[in-house]
């Protein structure tokens, strides 16, 4: 197994872990913004005011998005076990 895969492998392992969990985490970010608009407009400092919103929107989002992710998952395994002898060496 030479660095280029090893290097390429990496990478492509942190696009998906990055197109996997951006949707949450803009979700979880737009939901702050907001209750913390609400939060400097009411003057109404509560600390489960952020965080029950965040969980149940992130929550949801995994929920809908979840056939997209297992989708991606199963993309990039075929691609790992198509590829394996050449990533072991072996071809």
């Amino acid at each position: 197994m030479n660095e280029a895969l090893v290097v390429d492998l990496a990478r492509q392992t942190l696009w998906i872990a990055i197109e996997i969990v951006a949707p949450a985490l803009l979700v979880g970010t737009a939901i702050g913004i907001v209750v913390s608009l609400f939060q400097a407009v009411t003057s109404l400092q509560e600390q489960t005011l952020t965080l029950v919103p965040k969980m149940l929107g992130v929550a949801v989002t995994l929920m809908l998005m979840l056939p997209w992710i297992l989708n991606k998952l199963y993309e990039f395994a075929i691609g790992l076990f198509e590829n394996l002898a050449a990533i072991a060496g072996l071809a």
